[in-house]
């Protein structure tokens, strides 16, 4: 069952208000609500003390809806008489300052009595709802992350190293602890990367990200065991927080959960000069599908404009629709908009629900009433039909975590450096899935990966094997350079990948916000382009068997290689050598699509955007037009519009943030051609 629902408070109102919210969710075609996950002072209001009764009568208003149920353990925000007893659960930041209560995600994920209360608040949830016909599944916590650096994790950090590298000596000599004089003789001696202390020793910092990841993991784990055995018919997920939330290692967080959640505002705030990039967007829920995968749900999707202290920038009508639409098209099985009614009171009194303040319904739950509508008659023909790439971009945390701690230039992010790339794909309307570096390769076409910059063993010989049998990799600038304990290794960049890449780097520059240099383009079918700037991070190299695509035209390596291809095996491999712009990465997406043949060929308007799912023998294509004015397309095909079931052929209008969903027998596609 495709699932379409809201995110509820039901303690924030008097209980004779929750009868109303559950008609008028019905009414809107919610079958589903999450509750309580920020609700653990109202389940235990004292220590040892537990009352559930509350929630269970809104639960049963909420059942008498046909609403099915979806509990959140409350552990993100701990309750005062927990906190205020014991302070020493709380986080300490990288500056060594203990946080304060007052907000949320305040706990050490380490701390043995924070462990204690979440195993007792979790296990008297599990047992209480256990058998009820109304939950189907949990959430575990709410949006996992934030290092802590407390003397707790300091000890943990030192025991999770033993494990990690045995001896000490190892570690020593991994670490290159020499530097400085910092060889250890004792685990107790290893500090954490605390700001106080300077620029940290890469190899500590780095294994200090892993571990902070790892906690969380393990404090996810310990949760998902006590549902798993008291809630075996339940599912278990938890709510991510996209692509760009960085401190944790989403693979793993990602691993044993039942499908991944995740929480997306289109619409942050506070402003509406550049609008929303579709793209970023795209990015998010191709990364949640690509943790796993499969199929994934959106836990929080915007359900009007968001805010604490300062009011963003309300959605546009229309859009949450879209957005919502875009969140299927990339293959969401459900979801949940975020929040039901605006709330009167607390921290988030300006990030609002469908609900205004006064729990009226606005223009924003007629626009989702009028989806609702929409989901009832056509999710079971969506539920469970599978977006199949041909492209791969992997995304590596170790580089992440790496150039956190040594960007390499001021001016490069790992982060915008992956979007760029990606949307250059998504402008040729490439369905992409976001893997990781030890993922399997063998179903692409073509796999990209920006800025590898930490290679081990395992990762080049994944690379090695999916190009010699035949595949097309990309890298860029700066890959390669570090190995699994953040050295720099002992030869000729990019290292490990250096034979399949047929190059090595004779030399890089790192470029002020003064400098730029520019390539142009070697072979026949890219000579017609112009020069095109880049900068940042250039890689100048020296082929050892590639050819060369680009070279650069300033400065003292103008005539070198900047870009270059290299036939290795059956496969092939790009380095592309600078971080450019748009143009440059449009331009190598075209070329790459070209030689590869990943990608079928839609001509069609920029500010449309084309996603299928495969559903048994039919494909649905959705087309969704993020601009404000009308587009048409040319449809060659008779193609079914599953939203009103009416036949489409010819000339096709899509009003401005509206949806198509084109449903064709695979095999015969429907072929969408621009007519504006």
């Amino acid at each position: 069952m495709f699932r379409f629902g809201v995110d509820y408070y039901p303690e924030h109102w008097p209980e004779e208000r929750w009868t109303i919210d559950a008609q008028l969710m019905a009414e809107a075609g919610f079958n589903v609500v999450r509750l309580a996950e920020f609700a653990w002072s109202r389940m235990e209001p004292s220590d040892g003390r537990f009352d559930f009764e509350w929630l269970d009568r809104a639960i049963a208003v909420l059942q008498s809806y046909n609403i099915s149920i979806i509990l959140g353990t409350p552990t993100a925000s701990p309750p005062p008489w927990l906190m205020a007893k014991s302070p020493e659960l709380f986080r300490v930041r990288e500056d060594s300052m203990r946080v304060t209560f007052g907000n949320r995600r305040e706990y050490c994920p380490n701390h043995s009595l924070y462990h204690h209360h979440t195993n007792r608040i979790v296990s008297e949830m599990a047992d209480h709802y256990a058998n009820h016909p109304a939950v189907i599944g949990w959430q575990v916590d709410n949006e996992f992350g934030d290092r802590c650096y407390c003397p707790v994790c300091a000890q943990k950090f030192q025991s999770w190293l033993r494990g990690r590298y045995q001896a000490l000596e190892e570690l020593n000599q991994k670490w290159g602890t020499v530097f400085w004089s910092h060889s250890y003789n004792d685990w107790t001696e290893i500090p954490v990367p605390l700001t106080t202390g300077g620029s940290p020793n890469p190899g500590l910092a780095l294994d200090y990200y892993r571990f902070c990841s790892d906690s969380y993991v393990a404090y996810q784990q310990m949760q998902i065991d006590i549902l798993r055995a008291k809630c075996p018919q339940h599912f278990i997920t938890h709510n991510f927080m996209g692509f760009k939330y960085d401190q944790l290692n989403y693979f793993d967080l990602a691993r044993n959960l039942d499908f991944v959640t995740w929480d997306i505002y289109p619409r942050m705030q506070w402003t509406m000069e550049n609008g929303v990039n579709p793209s970023s967007n795209a990015l998010n829920h191709d990364m949640m599908r690509g943790l796993k995968s499969r199929n994934f749900w959106v836990m929080e999707q915007q359900a009007g404009p968001g805010g604490w202290e300062i009011l963003s920038v309300t959605p546009r009508p229309g859009e949450l629709r879209l957005w919502a639409y875009q969140s299927i098209a990339h293959g969401a099985d459900g979801i949940i908009f975020f929040r039901w009614r605006t709330a009167r009171f607390g921290t988030e009194q300006y990030w609002h629900g469908l609900l205004d303040h006064d729990g009226h319904p606005s223009r924003r739950y007629e626009e989702i009433k009028r989806m609702g509508a929409e989901i009832q008659r056509i999710g079971d023909e969506i539920f469970g039909s599978q977006v199949r790439s041909s492209v791969a971009i992997m995304l590596s945390y170790d580089s992440r975590f790496a150039f956190q701690i040594q960007p390499n230039n001021p001016r490069f992010s790992y982060a915008e450096h992956f979007h760029q790339i990606y949307q250059a794909f998504y402008q040729q309307y490439a369905s992409m899935d976001i893997i990781s570096p030890n993922a399997d390769l063998s179903s692409y076409k073509l796999v990209i990966a920006p800025a590898l910059h930490l290679v081990t063993e395992d990762i080049a010989e994944n690379l090695k094997r999916y190009v010699q049998l035949g595949g097309t990799l990309v890298v860029t600038q700066r890959t390669g350079v570090k190995d699994e304990s953040n050295m720099v290794v002992n030869r000729r960049l990019p290292g490990l990948l250096a034979e399949i890449c047929g190059v090595e780097v004779e030399e890089y520059d790192s470029l002020s916000s003064q400098m730029q240099n520019g390539v142009e383009f070697t072979i026949p079918e890219l000579a017609d382009n112009d020069c095109i700037s880049v900068g940042v991070l250039c890689d100048i190299l020296k082929p050892v068997g590639a050819i060369t695509v680009a070279h650069y035209t300033q400065d003292f390596y103008a005539g070198k290689p900047a870009i270059t291809l290299n036939q290795f095996g059956n496969g092939r491999a790009v380095y592309v050598g600078a971080v450019g712009d748009t143009q440059l990465y449009d331009v190598l997406a075209k070329w790459l699509f070209g030689i590869t043949n990943a990608q079928e060929s839609f001509g069609i308007s920029s500010d449309m955007e084309i996603a299928r799912r495969i559903q048994g023998e039919k494909s649905l294509y959705f087309l969704l037009n993020h601009s404000d004015s009308p587009q048409t397309v040319r449809v060659t095909h008779p193609s079914q519009n599953l939203l009103n079931q009416m036949e489409l052929i010819g000339e096709v209008q899509i009003l401005p943030r509206d949806v198509l969903i084109l449903v064709s027998d695979e095999g015969l596609d429907p072929l969408l051609k621009e007519m504006n």
